[in-house]
């Protein structure tokens, strides 16, 4: 890390350690329930933000605004085409002048090598908002959000249905950083990164890549999975018709363990990846899943700040 950098880097789930991780939940569920008795601490008084969105947002946007807003500081918000960065620009130069205006960037964004590069040229804090690579904070929520249903994470199992994509990619970090099985259900040509694969199983993960539904759901505390064509996929017809049998509809959600949760990040696409009888059915916990943005984005900032 950078001696100077006035803050902490929250890129990828692998750069930050597992003790580190476990606070941010710890805080992410007490400012959760402050919330809900009428607290709003001014932790970030003063505090600035810049969220640069290249992709569109909902949960990210809404979550990350309203968690500086409720701490007492400000979050500005541009598209990309809004700063010159959308015009030539360079990473690094937007990277120098955003660090003499406010205390931390969040990007979301295409490109993971663009995240890395402003976050190498900053003098302040850089959070991953999503990339093609990873999606960090949405793992985050997820993890507060099964830990509020199910106990502890740890030695639980977690089953991921579909493409392995950014998100799958985030849930594989976390499995060796928080000690719960990850059993994933992807076609063979939408495998997550072998890379990332390796890096968990190199830490001790419980990993088991298949490309039976079936097999990863059987007994599962938690069945999650995400929408089958992203923003910027160059043939859905074909990612769809990859996807088709690994819907998560009743049948299979039966095999799962009778108390598992179902996740979803959303967007959803009922009748796609997920039948809206298991998202709209009484083991979905996607509305709390959003939710959990909002805190868990609070305790990244925090963190990030070297407030917590």
């Amino acid at each position: 890390m950078n001696p100077h950098l006035k803050g902490r880097h929250f890129l990828d789930l692998a750069a930050v350690d597992a003790a580190s991780l476990r606070l941010i939940l710890t805080k992410a569920a007490e400012l959760k329930q402050q919330r809900a008795n009428g607290q709003l601490p001014s932790m970030l008084a003063g505090k600035k933000l810049a969220m640069i969105f290249e992709k569109n947002s909902t949960r990210t946007r809404v979550s990350f605004e309203v968690a500086m807003m409720e701490l007492g500081g400000h979050a500005l918000s541009f598209n990309g085409n809004e700063l010159q960065l959308g015009r030539g620009e360079t990473v690094a130069d937007t990277a120098q002048v955003l660090s003499r205006y406010v205390d931390a960037i969040m990007l979301r964004c295409h490109s993971h090598d663009k995240l890395r590069e402003l976050a190498e040229n900053a003098n302040i804090a850089v959070i991953n908002g999503l990339t093609e690579y990873s999606h960090p904070c949405q793992i985050m929520a997820d993890i507060l959000t099964f830990e509020e249903h199910c106990g502890s994470i740890k030695g639980k199992t977690i089953a991921w249905i579909g493409d392995g994509n950014n998100v799958a990619q985030s849930w594989i970090q976390a499995s060796a950083l928080f000690g719960f099985r990850l059993r994933l259900a992807c076609p063979p040509q939408l495998n997550p990164l072998p890379e990332v694969v390796q890096w968990a199983r190199n830490l001790g993960a419980d990993i088991i890549l298949t490309q039976f539904p079936q097999e990863a759901v059987k007994d599962a505390d938690c069945v999650t999975t995400d929408t089958w064509v992203s923003m910027g996929d160059p043939d859905p017809e074909t990612q769809i018709a990859m996807l088709a049998p690994y819907q998560v509809n009743e049948p299979l959600m039966k095999l799962a363990s009778p108390k598992a949760i179902f996740l979803h990040c959303l967007p959803a696409h009922r009748g796609e990846e997920v039948t809206a009888e298991v998202i709209d059915g009484p083991q979905s916990k996607v509305f709390d899943e959003a939710e959990n943005r909002l805190h868990v984005q609070k305790a990244i900032v925090l963190w990030c700040l070297n407030v917590i």
